[in-house]
This record gives C-alpha cells, structure tokens and sequence, in this order.
C-alpha cells in the first residue's frame, strides 16, 4: 500500500507528441528557426515594429512610475561591519503590563529549543539556526528600562491588547526608538479572544494596524496572536513569527555603529568574603559577562554603565562563547543537541564558563540526593565558621568558665601560669617568625597557582601535588606535637629548645618547593614552545602584554627565593650583587635566545637554522617566482589575454611555460621576455622605455578595461529584449565601492593570530567577554535586580569629558506642560542618563542667542546646559520625571517632555539677557534733556556713555555726560524735544550663566522596590506645593484699575494781529468778543387775574385725576365678578358632563351584560 501511495504521488514526466498536425508544425518552426543567420535572436529582436510602442505618453508614464519604485527601494550603500561569528541578534518584548510579554518569550523558546523555561529573568540566549542566534529580552515597564532597551535592541516585538488599544507607554517607547536610532519594529497584537464578534473583530484590527502604521511607516509588519491554548499561543502563529525573526535583515545605526556595547547577561560578585564580611559597604569588585556589539572593544576606553556611572575597565578578557554556533557541514536543521539555550539569570543552561573555571550544573539525580545527618551537621559548623568575623584565638580568650554557680566568672585571657609567663618572653620572637613564614608561604602559594594555571606541565603539577600534601602532612603533625607540648606542664626547658628546632627544620622542609623554582619554569618554558613554533614570537621576543607581566612576576618571585635563607631572613647586602648577576644571565639569554638542549630546541646561530628563518626579514633573498617585484610586475599584466598567452609556472611540478600573445605571434617579432630576475624601476624614463611586450599587455589591460565600462551595458540592453531602462550604475558603483571597502575590513587583520589581532584590533564583534571592575558600590550588587537590563556602552576620548552642550530643542506637542528656564530636566543622550539645569534662548538674525524664559510652542529653540560632550547630530530627549507614580502620569499623560539634537559643542556659553534701564526726564532744553533715576552714579553713567537709548513716543537720543546733582543722572541730547511725562529706556544686554549641575541617574543603586521611583532635584513648583507655600505678591506685578483723569487742554487763543490778518471766513466768529459771565435767572410774578386762572386749572385737573381713580375701582369690581361668575358656571357644565358619562357607562355595561347572558 505504501508503495501504491507513493506512486501516485510521483507525477509522470510529459511526453512530448511525435506525430501529428502540432508536432509538423513544430518541426517546421525548429527548422526555419536553424537556417536563420543569427537563430539566437528574441522575437522582439528579429521583428522589432510587431513590439513597438502604442502610445509614447503612456511609454513614459510606466517607464516613470519603474524608476520611481526602483528609486524607493535604494538607499544610500553602507559599509558591512558585520563579522564573521555575529553577536546574536537582541530581541526586546516591549508592552503594557498584562498584555502577554512573558508568555510569548516562553513559547518562542519552545519553539525553537523545545525546552520549557518557568522563571524569565534576564537576557535568554538561544540558536535559532545554523547562522544565526537571538537573545530575548523582556523590558518592564518602567521609563529608564525603555530607554535603555531602545538603545541596544536590534528587533523590537511591540506587544498590544487589542481589546483595549494602544496604550501610552506604547507611543512612549516608539518617540524613544526615534530619538536614539529606530530598530526594527514588529506589532503584535494579543487578547484577540476577547472580542467575540467577528465584524467587530475585523474592524478592530483595520483600526490598529493604520494607527500602528500611522506611528511607525506604511506596511509595518503586524501580527495577529489570535488567542491561548492551555496558557499557550497557538503553536503556527508563534512559528510563523519565529520564522519572521530568523529571516529578518537588520540595517546598521549610526550611534551604535561609532560605539561598542554589551548587554550583559551574567553578573558575578568576587570580592574577597571575608572582607565583605567585615565592611558590608566596602566597594566591591564584579565581573560583568556579555556579548560585544558595534565596533571593537578595548581596555583603554571609559564605559558608562546605563543606570550606574562612568566606570573604567580593570580587567577585559575573552572568555569561550557559552552558546556557540553550530558547525558548519551542510545539513537542513539544527540537531538536538545543537539547539543550545543560555539563561544564567534565569537558571537555564548547565555549563557556565569563567576566565579560570568552568561551571557544570548537575541535574537529575544529583540535585535530588537526600543530605545525610552527618552533611547537614557539617554545612551547618561551616556556615557558623563563616559567619564569625573574629578569629578562634580571639574566642578562646573571651570563653568564660565559673567554679561555683555564685562565683565570678574567669576568663581565658586572664589566667595565665607561670611557666608560660617564663616563656612568654622566649618564643615571641619563634611566634613572630612562623608567623611570617606562613604568610610568605600563602603568598607563595597563591603565585604559583596563578603561574600553574598557565605555564606548568603535567609532569610538574604531579609533583606539586605530592609535595603539597607532603608538606601538609608534615604540618599537620608538627602542630600536632606543638599542641602536645604546650599541654605537658611537666616538660623541661632542654625539650622545649629541641622541639623549637625540630619546628625549624620542618618549616625548612615545607619550604624545599621553592627550589630550583627557575629551572623549572625554564624546562616548561622550553617544553611548550618546543611544540607550538611560533616565528614571530622567536623573531621578536614577547610580544604579549599579559605574557610580560607574567614574565616580569615570575622574576620577581626568583629574586624573593633567592634572598631568602631558611624561609625566615632576606639578606638586604647582597641585593645589588644579585641584580647585577641576573641582568648578566639575561643579557646571555637574549644574545642565544635559548640554550641548545638536543633534539627540543634548535639554535638559531647556525646557518642551516638561519636559513630556514631568512626570508621572514626584509633582507632575505626571495626565490624568482615570490620576488615581490616580479608579483606586482606581473600583477600589472593580468588581464584575459596575458593570462591565456603570458608566462606562468605550474605550481604542482614547479615547471617554467613561456608565451607570446596572438598579435605579436602573428608579427612574427623576435623580443625575449624579459628574465624573472629583473627588476622594473617605476620612474618616468623607464615607462617610456618599455618593451614591446610590456606595451602591448599595457593596451590589452585598457582595453579590457575599456569594454567592462562600456560594452557590457549594450549587452546587458540586449539581454533586456531591448526595452528601455534607466541608468543605474552610479548606484550600482556605490554598492560595489561599499561591498569592496567591507571585504577589505574583514581581510586586513584575517590572517593575524587571534590574541595579536585583540591587541591591535581590540574585543570585536560577536566575542564573549569577561569586564571586571575593583570599586563598584555595593548597592549595585545587593539591589542586583535580573528583570532591568544592565547596559555597558563604551565611550570615545571626547565622550570622557563635560563642558557646555548646546542643542536644538522643541517641546513635544503632547506634552502638556510648557518647560521652563532653570527647571531640572531629566536627559537621555548617548549612553547617559542625567539630570541638569537647562537655559533655553532662541537664535536671532544677528546671531545672539537670546534668553527665553519658557520654551515656544510647536517652533524648536535653543538649549545649553552643563553636560558629557557628545559628537553634534546626536539626538535625545528630555523629561522631567522618571519615577513610576500613577497620580504624576495622570496628571502628566505622556511623559517624554522635548526631544531635539545636539547642535554645537563648546567650553563656554554665550546666552544674553535683555536689561531694559528706565529713567525719568527732570530738565529740559530744547533737544537736550537731564534724566535721572536710571543709573546708582556718575561710575555707571561713565561706561554707558554713547549710549543709545528712546522714550516711549520713539524719540531717538544718546547719553552724554554725567550730571552732578542728583547722583546717577545725565545729560541726553535727543532728536526732537521731549517733554516731562516722556520715560526713557536704555536697552542693554548682559550674559547669563549656566548652572554647572550634573547628576548622572542611579536608579540601579536602589531597592527593588525604589528602582522606579528614582527621584532626583526637584522644581522649585514641586517643593511651593509639598510645603503649601505661596509667592509673596510684587506691587510691580499686581493689576491695578488705571484711572487717568481727564486732560483739560487750554482754550485756543488766536492773537489779535493774526485776526485781523486772515481773511473773514477764518476769523473766528463765536461769541462774541468780550465773553461775559451768565446773568442769573430773574423770578417771574403773576398777575391776580393770572393767579385765579392757575388756581382754576388746578382744581379741574384734580377733579379728572379723583374720577379716574374711581372709574378704575369699581371696573375692577366688575372683573372680579365677572371671573367668579365663569368660574361657577363652569364648575357646573362639567359636574353635569360627568353625570352624564356616568349614566351612559352605565347603559353600555348593562348592555353587555345582557349580551354576555
């Protein structure tokens, strides 16, 4: 059945038909097709009008539309800095909390190692592919850890609930990626479950992907997790993804390509136990681990650690890659054990390499073993014994013991006998001295390990081994007997004197490993360089800074053996004679190099050995066919036809061929070529002198070149079918000059040996290094947190210093808050994060820069504070808070305050102020004026002298000269006269400082639970409102009601003789000429007749006012009357409209009851 199934699954190759009306056809075409001239001709090419064009318009319009899409793919050729074995590729999950981060770093490990990891902490490395590795790294949700991340990632997974939407910490993250270099960003979309209305569903994630669009570019990748499966992403959509991530083509940055940096992804505390059992604060010495990124890394360069400081590199050395690619034979997947996972933080990954050491986690079995009674007794008095800080001499003398249960109690230290006492004085000084042979022989012990590690043989450590537990041993028992003696009361003084010697001869023993300590290392020496040659090395001598120092200790542990006798005393006299006779020794040994010891070593003083290292050196004769002139000569003649015709030598049977070219065969010329021997001299005479056979390769090279430039293109068109297409090879020069700069790069220092090329090149990318650090602050490691990233970004030479930093800087716009001079900002530039005092200004014609007290709204504006110099172009942003508190983000909204560029960099700065000097005029003649109340004294007046100044009205003038009284006023000549109520400005300008405050952000120094809430200065609004208090109110500053009284102007008074000599219609003619005041008004008397008329009058009209009065009563009477009428008979209309429903209701419901019986 198998075998059926697989038959039909095989398809059938096609049969093409022999006979028949198609297959004449076809044979006919075939052999028109062979008599043609030229049968490799196109169609287009042998009938070209069947394919000419319809319509030029529309010609032109594809032809246009073409370039202009191959124009939006091309973008300007960088060189290729990526080496051979790439660091793996970072990887940061950004997003809200609850929104799946954690849940979608577990399946992506799962998918591709099939390995379940419980606890996510820190960076995760894993082998994707058979070229490529990923690192996982999940950011928290705080601001500093966003900043951070953004700076170092490679790919950004932005992880949205597209139930609730994008979120404000997701706008955040993206305006941070623009400002610091802008990775690639992929949107995922998650919670997609929650939205069961599958319309809904589709119109949702329409509206998040242009939104997401919107943000990031136009067909920005989004993916869709469409819901969980037992706690799990659907296992398609997250391989899918990981096939996105696999796949995926990065595009250098410009900062990280100037910078090498690391994320590190093991930190390793190594500071001495049991001095931080002593000081718990005492600067501690850490070793970070972590891959290098960007440019090489070097050991002179300054880092600054993101979160803690500047720092400088102790120690920096290259440490095996914990997660190596696999080989490189060709296979279609990764195998099992190929799939590797690295996750020190997270407890993941069971070998650890250190610089001497190497770590294996043991599971199974091992790590579930019950613990004996015995075990655990054990690590319990061994943690006591580490616990203690004082030493056990110490102890015993503070043990007390008592007699009786009322007695006082006794202690060690105070009771001693009198034997004791009695020798007390003569084993101080024995005490004294093995003490200090202990110490020299811990010393010494540490020394030759750290010589061991490196230098010695098998042979050699076996026998250290015997000797130290041979000497252990011997110790052991001469404590013993010490003890023993110390004990017996009984023992005479002649005992003691021989167990003091026996001591000494037995410290004398222990000390016999130091013998012959040079000859050893000599012999290993010589051994190990016996088998590894190295002719630089035996050319040059030590070309290693390490081995140097290594050297240098080593002779230094032979002097200190040599000076000393017995273990015990150095003799000072003989020091200078010593040093004298080792520089002898050594002198001797670099003039031989080595001494000749049979088969090991050769000498290289004789000829036949010389002659094997001759041609190494510029003075050695080289052999006719590796002359470094005839290669360059014959490099000049390499072209097509001087390699086919020109003379070459087989490299297999070392055999001579000669040629001659085609045309001068042709000729028939007779030329010799020239011998191998020669040498071309590159002068003018000798060009012009060439022979005929150097002058013809010299044509035949131009015109290769001439038809690469030229001929090709025609090729190319007709390999086209001759359609039009657009020149493309300035570009296409571009990306060879830059593919050709690359290769160069990585060849230049291909050939060197890997620790010569560290040391010159420095750590490159994609090594595995170890960074140790001697004073790093102890809260670094015991507030050491795996869940905030821990970046380490070196800094260049400028980078190291601070002065002033002036920047383009725009307020974001939405941002709520307007910033304000003087305030504190938060900065992110380069690798920092800090705090300072920023000044604003804005840049006018004249090129001032001119104080501004808040920052302009959507227009940029100058920025100048005291930071770290960073190269001009680099951006950053600015904020004004970075701590986690959820009433500040309410009441802020979105966090990131301005975002701007550096512009200049200076070690001053040059901010000017406007000072506007007000003065009041107290004299004035004409055009000169006396102002006053402006100036202190005639001390001020003197240096503003020339001054320009103006009044209010725009009158121009200039200051002149001091006037006496009263003290700071002037004389001022103007351009017109002013009057006493003008007021006079003098506009001046004066330099304002910037604050020199610069706090770099340590929010890994604090807590767990205070890393986000990282509070540096604070504004100066912030302290008014914790502490309720208020400006005290300025009068100057306070609105006032303005009153102005009313200006009475002066009648016009027009003189006499000017009267009379205008004309008539001017003169002025109202009123008349002598004015004279009113008269009063004159009392009027009637008459009696006029009297009984008033009289009359008056009656009559209070007799109609009385009847109208009247009138106007009684016809409100009637009114009311009237209403209470209506009223009634309205009551009574619908009393009987009521009765009457009531009996027809009452007829209907007899009706139907008559009905329904």
């Amino acid at each position: 059945m198998a075998d059926d199934a697989a038959g039909q699954d095989k398809r059938k190759q096609h049969r093409a038909r022999q006979s028949g009306v198609s297959a004449d056809k076809k044979k006919e075409k075939a052999k028109r097709d062979s008599n043609q001239k030229e049968p490799e001709l196109t169609a287009r090419q042998r009938n070209p009008k069947a394919f000419a064009i319809n319509s030029a318009q529309r010609a032109e319009r594809n032809f246009r539309r073409k370039e202009d899409l191959t124009a939006k793919k091309q973008h300007i050729p960088v060189v290729d800095q990526t080496p051979d074995e790439p660091p793996p590729v970072l990887i940061a999950i950004v997003g809200p909390p609850k929104v799946g981060k954690t849940t979608l770093i577990k399946d992506l490990i799962k998918s591709f190692t099939r390995t379940n990891v419980t606890d996510i902490k820190g960076p995760i490395t894993i082998v994707t592919s058979k070229k490529r590795r990923i690192t996982l790294l999940e950011c928290n949700n705080d601001i500093n850890s966003m900043i951070d991340v953004a700076k170092c990632a490679d790919l950004v997974l932005l992880l949205c609930d597209a139930s609730y939407g994008f979120e404000m910490e997701i706008f955040e993250f993206l305006n941070i990626c623009q400002v610091h270099g802008m990775p690639k960003i992929m949107g995922v979309l998650t919670h997609l479950d929650m939205i069961k209305n599958p319309k809904q569903l589709r119109k949702r994630k329409k509206e998040l992907k242009h939104r997401f669009w919107t943000e990031v570019y136009d067909g920005a990748k989004l993916f869709y997790l469409s819901g969980l499966l037992h706690g799990e992403y659907l296992r398609n959509e997250i391989k899918n993804l990981g096939r996105f991530i696999s796949v995926m083509k990065f595009r250098p940055l410009q900062w990280r390509g100037a910078h090498s940096y690391l994320l590190v992804d093991r930190v390793e505390d190594v500071t001495n136990t049991d001095a931080v059992r002593r000081n718990p604060k005492c600067d501690r010495e850490v070793v970070l681990y972590g891959y290098v990124r960007g440019v090489p890394l070097k050991q002179q360069h300054m880092v600054h650690i993101a979160g803690l400081g500047d720092a400088r590199i102790d120690e920096l050395s290259m440490i095996p890659d914990p997660c190596p690619l696999p080989g490189t034979e060709k296979k279609r997947s990764l195998l099992e054990k190929e799939r590797l996972l690295y996750a020190p933080m997270s407890g993941v990954g069971g070998i650890v390499y250190d610089k001497d050491a190497v770590y294996i986690e043991l599971q199974g079995s091992h790590s579930h073993k019950e613990k004996t009674a015995e075990a655990t007794e054990q690590e319990a008095l061994v943690s006591k014994l580490i616990e203690k800080k004082a030493t056990m001499d110490e102890q015993m003398q503070e043990q007390q013991f008592r007699l009786f249960s009322d007695a006082a109690p006794m202690k060690s230290k105070d009771y001693k006998s009198d034997h004791e006492e009695d020798e007390e004085g003569d084993e101080a000084a024995d005490d004294s001295g093995m003490d200090a042979a202990d110490s020299d022989e811990e010393q010494d012990d540490e020394f030759a390990a750290n010589d061991w590690r490196g230098e010695n043989s098998d042979e050699e450590e076996e026998d250290e081994e015997q000797s130290d537990a041979s000497s252990g041993d011997e110790e052991y028992q001469s404590l013993k007997q010490k003890g023993e003696g110390e004990d017996d009361d009984d023992d005479e003084d002649d005992e003691d004197e021989d167990e003091d010697d026996e001591e000494s001869r037995i410290l004398a023993n222990n000390m016999s490993w130091k013998t012959n300590l040079a000859q050893k290392a000599r012999d290993a020496f010589l051994q190990r360089h016996s088998e590894s040659r190295n002719l630089m090395r035996i050319v040059y001598g030590v070309y290693n800074q390490s081995e140097r120092s290594k050297e240098q200790q080593k002779e230094q542990e032979e002097n200190d053996s040599d000076e000393e006798l017995g273990g015990l005393f150095r003799v000072a006299a003989k020091q200078q004679t010593e040093l004298q006779k080792d520089k002898d020794i050594r002198d001797k040994d670099e003039r031989c190099f080595f001494e000749y010891q049979g088969g090991v070593t050769r000498d290289w003083l004789t000829e036949d050995n010389k002659e094997l290292i001759k041609n190494c050196f510029v003075t050695g004769k080289w052999k006719a066919s590796e002359d470094a002139e005839n290669l360059l000569k014959l490099d000049d003649m390499s072209d097509a036809d001087s390699e086919v015709y020109g003379d070459f030598e087989d490299l297999e049977t070392g055999e001579q061929h000669s040629g001659k070219p085609k045309d001068e065969a042709a000729e028939g010329s007779e030329e010799e070529a020239p011998t191998p021997g020669e040498k071309r001299k590159m002068t003018r005479v000798e060009e012009e002198n060439l022979t005929k056979k150097e002058l013809m390769a010299k044509k035949l090279k131009l015109k290769a070149k001439f038809d690469a430039e030229y001929d090709n293109h025609g090729e190319k068109g007709e390999e086209d079918g001759g359609r039009i297409t657009g020149d493309h090879s300035f570009y296409e020069d571009l990306k060879a000059e830059a593919q050709k700069q690359g290769e160069l790069n990585k060849s230049e220092f291909a050939h060197l040996d890997n620790e010569l090329r560290i040391q010159i090149e420095g750590y490159r990318a994609g090594l595995y290094v170890r960074l140790g650090f001697k004073t790093m602050p102890a809260e670094f490691v015991e507030n050491f947190d795996a869940s905030y990233p821990v970046l380490v970004g070196a800094l260049n030479m400028t980078e190291e210093n601070v002065g002033y930093v002036n920047c383009k800087v725009k307020k974001h716009r939405w941002y709520k808050k307007i910033l304000k001079t003087g305030d504190p900002l938060i900065v992110s530039m380069g690798w920092r994060r800090f705090q300072t005092v920023a000044i604003f200004a804005k840049v006018e014609d004249n090129f001032r820069q001119r104080y501004l007290k808040y920052t302009p709204n959507h227009v940029t504006c100058s920025m100048t504070f005291w930071g770290p110099i960073t190269p001009q172009n680099t951006g950053f942003l600015a904020l004004q808070t970075v701590r986690q508190d959820q009433e500040e983000m309410k009441r802020l909204g979105f966090r990131i305050a301005a975002t701007g560029c550096v512009t200049e960099l200076d070690k001053s700065s040059q901010i000017m102020k406007k000072l506007k000097l007000v003065g009041h005029p107290f004299k004035i003649y004409k055009n000169t004026a006396y102002i006053k109340d402006m100036f202190h004294s005639s001390l001020e007046v003197a240096k503003f002298e020339g001054a320009k100044i103006k009044t209010v009205s725009g009158i121009r003038g200039q200051i002149k000269k001091s006037h006496h009284t009263p003290e700071g006023s002037y004389r001022a000549t103007f351009e017109d006269k002013i009057v006493l109520s003008d007021i006079v400005f003098c506009r001046t300008w004066f330099r304002v400082e910037v604050p020199r405050f610069y706090a770099p952000i340590t929010s890994l120094l604090l807590a767990a639970e205070q890393k986000s809430q990282w509070q540096g200065m604070k504004t100066l609004g912030q302290l008014k409102r914790e502490r309720a208090l208020q400006n005290e109110a300025q009068p100057d500053s306070m609105y006032t009601d303005i009153v102005r009284k009313p200006k009475i102007f002066r009648p016009l008074v027009i003189p006499k003789a000017l009267q009379r000599a205008l004309p008539y219609k001017d003169k002025p003619k109202l009123g008349p000429e002598n004015p004279r005041e009113e008269l009063e008004r004159v009392a009027v008397v009637d008459s009696p007749y006029e009297q009984k008329v008033a009289k009359m009058m008056k009656m009559i009209e209070t007799n109609y006012k009385d009847k109208r009065n009247r009138d106007r009563k009684e016809t409100q009477q009637r009114m009311k009357k009237f209403r209470a009428q209506k009223r009634a008979d309205e009551a009574s209309k619908q009393q009987h409209q009521k009765q009457l429903r009531k009996k027809v209701s009452r007829a209907i419901s007899k009706m139907r009851g008559k009905s329904q019986k």
